[in-house]
């Protein structure tokens, strides 16, 4: 059994190789006797889906094969898998991709907490439910369990914290070449030629992408790729081509946003205050003492950790990207800055920092989403604006926790070609909510800037994972965009967070 985290999602997800038995929490069973679908496609078979709520569904679990490394003639194949959920509507169109976030995530789990999305997209076509090369059931990549440790209750520096996560990078590198892995095959560039291999297993001319976040950049490089077998997009949280480092700058509208929010909440503003300061004060603290709490360990029972500053910086860019979270971040701040236990051992795992999961366990990685983010890069005028302005901004050098490889493996690196901004008349449909702390509404727009085809809808009060609660609003928006009519409304407004700590 080969066991994998969705790299920021937080999933832990099991997957028995190869291609028979429990899938992401799809049971399957066996070859039905029903003939509910008609397969077109070889070796598909049907599995039951159990989704959020209780509710089951079905689909059809297939895969394809592609080379690892089209650069390489002696290149081992490797196997894709995919649920496919047909269309129940009348005049379906293309089959619809979904392209999971990340990098690492499963589009095939996705089902299972974004079903109500998925199903309302059947009604304009087959959704193909991907898991990317590397991810999911697609995963033939060993785990690194490296012999580097971070250490849980001493106190330790940046430079050692950084250095430990560097060399068990170095170590993990050789690992998966002696595995045989071919670290230059997992990019996003070998992602999109993917979806044309696909298109073409499919059989059909055209297809629809639907991405978020990493998967809305996987969508952004695919619209370079394969333009002419496109027929539209639907993005949310995107996150540009050479937006691999955050720019410290553009936190700060979202801090204001976030800050609004705060004070239209009776109650909140009493409690947290200026929010940019209350940050501040709690860094400037635990740079000068470090604070004992207790963390969950890999077997539950409770561990002693020393909270440093990068920690809670750590914690706090994980949890800015959905309201929600942005709340707990809040109540941690405040907490702390009021000398109380912060609680962090009850927040869920998939919102924690990936050395918060294991604490004092040597440090573990994941092959593809490494590699990808790596091979992703960053331009030389992004680099030097992302380096300006980290001085003075509130989570530093840890808004972007990849920035601590920067260096290695520069032989990955698909190319300044890569990164260049995306232009194109593909219609696009592209959602942004105005409390996304990882992928911010200014990042998100400039990204897409070269869209002539893109239709915007600005959703107020949602964060990164705004298809996780499907409204009536954006239900509607979809519709109109799947059915070749103009979107009504171009601002959603959703409900706003909870702030008060008995509320959240």
């Amino acid at each position: 059994m080969t066991t994998w985290p969705a790299w920021r999602c937080g999933l832990k997800l099991n997957v028995h190789r190869p291609r028979v038995g429990l899938l992401l929490g799809m049971v399957v069973t066996g070859l039905l006797t029903t003939d509910s679908f008609a397969s077109s496609l070889p070796d598909e078979t049907e599995v039951t889906i159990e989704v959020a709520g209780g509710q089951k569904s079905q689909g059809l679990r297939g895969s394809f094969s592609v080379p690892e490394d089209r650069h390489r003639k002696t290149s081992r194949l490797i196997t894709l898998s995919y649920v496919r959920l047909p269309a129940t509507g009348t005049s379906a169109g293309p089959p619809i991709v979904y392209l999971a976030g990340g990098p690492g995530a499963s589009g095939i789990d996705a089902i299972r907490y974004r079903y109500a999305a998925f199903n309302a997209m059947r009604r304009y076509g087959d959704v193909i439910a991907l898991d990317q090369r590397g991810t999911g059931a697609s995963n033939d990549l060993p785990t690194c369990r490296s012999h580097e440790i971070l250490p849980a209750s001493r106190e330790s520096s940046d430079k050692q914290f950084s250095k430990t996560q560097r060399t068990a990078l170095s170590e993990c590198f050789a690992f998966w070449k002696s595995k045989g892995v071919d670290l230059a095959a997992y990019n996003t560039r070998e992602n999109a030629l993917d979806l044309e291999d696909l298109r073409r297993y499919l059989g059909t001319d055209k297809i629809v992408l639907w991405g978020t976040s990493y998967g809305a950049q996987l969508a952004l490089a695919a619209m370079k790729e394969l333009p002419d077998h496109i027929d539209k997009v639907v993005l949310s949280s995107v996150r540009g081509l050479d937006q691999n480092w955050k720019l410290p700058a553009t936190l700060e509208p979202y801090l204001d946003r976030l800050q609004r929010a705060v004070d239209a909440q009776p109650g909140a503003r009493a409690l947290y205050g200026d929010i940019r300061e209350l940050i501040r004060r709690v860094h400037a603290t635990l740079d000068i003492s470090p604070v004992p709490v207790t963390l969950k360990g890999s077997n539950g029972a409770p561990v002693a950790y020393l909270l440093h500053r990068r920690d809670m910086q750590l914690l706090a860019v994980s949890l800015i990207a959905d309201p929600s979270g942005a709340a707990r971040m809040l109540n941690i701040y405040r907490a702390l800055d009021q000398h109380q236990d912060p609680a962090i051992d009850r927040i869920p795992t998939r919102l924690l920092p990936d050395h918060f999961v294991a604490p004092g366990q040597p440090v573990s990685l994941q092959c593809m989403p490494i590699l990808t983010n790596i091979a992703s890069g960053i331009s030389r005028g992004r680099r030097k604006s992302v380096l300006a302005q980290t001085p003075g901004s509130p989570f530093g050098e840890y808004l972007d926790p990849t920035r601590q490889y920067d260096g290695i493996a520069a032989e990955l690196d698909v190319g300044e070609d890569f990164r260049k901004k995306p232009t194109s008349p593909i219609p696009t449909l592209i959602f942004s909510g105005t409390l996304d702390g990882r992928t911010v509404l200014e990042e998100q727009r400039e990204a897409t800037l070269g869209f002539t085809g893109a239709t915007r809808v600005t959703v107020e009060n949602a964060g990164h994972n705004l298809f996780d609660s499907l409204t009536p609003e954006l239900l509607s928006a979809l519709d109109q965009f799947m059915a070749n009519r103009p979107v009504e409304s171009t601002t959603i407004v959703v409900a706003g967070p909870r702030f008060v700590p008995d509320q959240i």
